[in-house]
């Protein structure tokens, strides 16, 4: 029913979205045939317009299972159509988060569909709609991690499972940093239905630093050492080793030059 009253074209999936798709697509075919001439810049686009790609999935999730909880206005927002140019803060959503990736190897989570959360009834479906964005990333981990935990690796050329890795790694530390139960985050949104009134005014107020405050705890290095501890042994249990992620990221930065240790 809810879907009924959205258009077609309210559905259809954008060529901006379409256009990051090839670009990944194409990069990550170079990435493995090593037709680059610089396999670091092949690795960058392929991990940089992969990441943007699963950022819009991520959005996408939360307004598509807020579609069908009962906010019918997400398609006229756009937010179905997979564009990210459509997003309530396309800076903090796309440009923020790339920009993390390449200062610090951090899946930041992005903050863009705006959900009328008065259409929703129901504690569970506005629970499984903060939720819904973070399970995507979690999936894509699954995906990206695929072939170290099925042992497929077999052929697979060392810069392909370096990137492979790094990506893994930014989906991980993504999924783990959206499920923090810290206003303005999604982990926050999923128990908020839960909380007493009271509770959600007083906290309300706190949900635009939310990030921030993330983000400052994140320098101090005791946290950001425990946080990487626990990335690291979730990858460690989906098969990859923190050489692979290293080698990803400094493959990544390809503009700091050649790394003997990793062979690049």
């Amino acid at each position: 029913m809810t879907t009924a009253t959205t258009r077609p074209s309210d559905r259809r999936i954008s060529p901006v979205f379409l256009g990051i798709l090839a670009v990944t697509a194409v990069t990550g075919w170079a990435t493995w045939t090593g037709f680059a001439e610089q396999p670091g810049v092949a690795v960058f686009l392929f991990v940089t317009a992969a990441w943007i790609v699963s950022l819009c999935l991520h959005e996408y999730a939360h307004a598509r299972t807020a579609l069908h909880s009962g906010d019918i206005s997400v398609g006229a927002k756009g937010y179905l159509t997979l564009n990210p140019m459509k997003y309530t803060h396309a800076l903090l959503s796309i440009v923020l988060p790339v920009l993390f990736v390449i200062m610090g190897g951090i899946g930041l989570p992005g903050g863009a569909v705006f959900i009328e959360r008065g259409r929703i009834r129901g504690r569970w479906r506005h629970s499984l709609i903060s939720a819904a964005g973070p399970l995507t990333n979690v999936l894509f981990a699954v995906v990206c991690t695929a072939p170290f935990w099925l042992d497929a690796l077999d052929g697979v050329p060392a810069d392909f499972r370096f990137a492979l890795a790094f990506l893994a790694l930014l989906q991980v530390t993504a999924a783990i940093l959206n499920f923090l139960p810290v206003p303005g985050l999604d982990g926050y949104g999923v128990i908020e239905p839960w909380l007493s009134y009271t509770v959600r005014r007083q906290v309300e107020p706190f949900a635009p630093f939310g990030l921030l405050f993330v983000f400052a705890l994140l320098w101090v290095p005791a946290v950001n050492g425990a946080f990487f501890d626990v990335v690291d042994w979730l990858l460690k249990a989906l098969g990859i080793h923190e050489f692979d992620t290293y080698c990803g990221y400094e493959l990544f930065r390809f503009w700091r030059g050649e790394n003997e240790f990793c062979g690049i």
